[in-house]
């Protein structure tokens, strides 16, 4: 079995000394920042010149951190309404470069970059690489997604800053994936955690244990994933498991990532990104400490400055640890994926924890939404973990159980053969809405 080295950074260490910098010397920093990124959007953009003059306020208001809460918010219709390029705060031939959502729910979201931004990003992804324990002269297997999607190319860019050695595989082609992590021997793999599931699946079907992989970092993002899926992808897998935070409508990946020292949350890099978190019913602000929706505000982009944008992900703010900079809790789900079945507010990631203490059944599922006259109803797909299991009744009824006595709904289980649910190669579709 090959023997995989695990790096033990000193506490507190990172790529960049501000990671490590007192907090008077971040919100120093933050303030300077926070006043020019505001005056930069306010000049530029019409769309944030007329919602400051609409609610009253204007960039030279800003005298503390604490003012930024007057300023009206931005979310993803912002973006729709201003499609393509109304957000655009430099000349469209200073823009080098465009990514987009899939736009699959409406008009796409789209973001531009000058080259100054492109750099910043590579630093924050170089940053988050970093904390999550990759080195100078690793192997960097990328499977996410490229091309419009910001996933592939941040990581991309970010693993060349820190010296890493890219392997650009993008995602799809599951055997390719598994020959290319044979014969390059990559440390690192930067992917969605439930594509990195499809992986190790398909490294099993070839009679291959995962453990041996040359793989010692998953950086997993771009989907919520639980504490659960972590012990699933260190123990089948053999390698520590970090998250990163992104997307796009702030810079892409890599706005924060966890440290492979502590694993306790993602530090958000706040030279960059400042954040806050607000009640996602009322927009009032929240203390540190508090559930709420996080928001965020870019300090450094130039071509396309966001003000209090609403990320819809449910969190909260803690203090730092291994790093200076506050930390997110991993994301509980989105303030739109709450499904309401019944009265009860039900979260994906509130079913994959259940599903992952349950041992007969697999990592792999979907929530299917229905309605019986008009009440709604809940679904589960699931699958054996192991085709030769014969019966697992028990495991559906302590899957059941546990979904009543914690999440508070009765759920039906659907029970698919091995290998039935689809296998996702990007983000995975967990809930499928067939009450309309």
């Amino acid at each position: 079995m090959l023997t995989k080295t695990r790096l033990a950074p000193s506490e507190g260490a990172g790529l960049h000394p501000i990671e490590n910098a007192s907090r008077d010397e971040i919100q120093a920093l933050q303030l300077k920042r926070l006043r020019w990124s505001v005056a930069q959007a306010y000049n530029n953009v019409p769309h944030y010149r007329q919602a400051f003059d609409a609610a009253g306020v204007h960039p030279d208001d800003i005298r503390s951190l604490a003012d930024l809460a007057k300023f009206p918010f931005a979310t993803k219709e912002t973006y729709r309404q201003n499609y393509p390029f109304g957000l655009f705060a430099v000349p469209r031939d200073q823009i080098v470069r465009v990514h987009a959502s899939s736009g699959t729910t409406g008009r796409p979201t789209v973001v531009g970059y000058t080259a100054g931004d492109i750099s910043i990003w590579a630093d924050c992804v170089a940053r988050s690489i970093y904390a999550g324990g990759g080195r100078p002269g690793d192997i960097v297997h990328i499977a996410y997604g490229y091309g419009l999607f910001t996933g592939g190319m941040g990581a991309h860019y970010g693993a060349e800053r820190l010296g890493c050695t890219v392997v650009p595989m993008s995602g799809g082609q599951t055997e390719k994936q598994i020959q290319l992590i044979d014969d390059f021997q990559p440390d690192v793999i930067m992917v969605t955690p439930s594509y990195m599931l499809a992986l190790i699946e398909e490294m099993k079907r070839r009679g291959k244990d995962p453990r041996e992989s040359s793989l010692r970092i998953g950086i997993f993002g771009a989907e919520p994933w639980t504490e659960e899926m972590r012990v699933q992808l260190q123990g089948e897998a053999g390698l520590d498991a970090v998250d990163i935070y992104g997307l796009s409508e702030i810079i892409g990946p890599g706005v924060g990532s966890e440290c492979v020292e502590t694993k306790d949350g993602i530090h958000i890099w706040e030279d960059h990104f400042y954040p806050e978190i607000i009640d996602p019913v009322t927009g009032a602000l929240l203390p540190d400490g508090e559930m709420g929706e996080l928001v965020l505000t870019s300090l450094t982009k130039e071509g396309m400055p966001t003000v209090r944008y609403r990320t819809k992900d449910l969190t909260r703010l803690k203090p730092g640890t291994a790093r200076s900079m506050r930390r997110i809790e991993k994301i509980l789900g989105r303030s739109d994926d709450m499904m309401i079945i019944r009265g009860v507010n039900v979260f994906p990631s509130q079913i994959e924890e259940i599903l992952l203490g349950q041992p007969q059944l697999a990592p792999h599922y979907q929530i299917v939404l229905t309605k019986k006259g008009p009440l709604d109803e809940m679904t589960v797909r699931v699958e054996p973990r192991d085709a030769a299991i014969g019966d697992i009744a028990t495991a559906i009824a302590g899957f059941r159980h546990a979904v009543k006595t914690h999440v508070g709904i009765s759920v039906g289980v659907d029970v698919k053969a091995c290998g039935e649910i689809e296998r996702s190669v990007g983000k995975a579709k967990r809930v499928v809405d067939l009450r309309r």
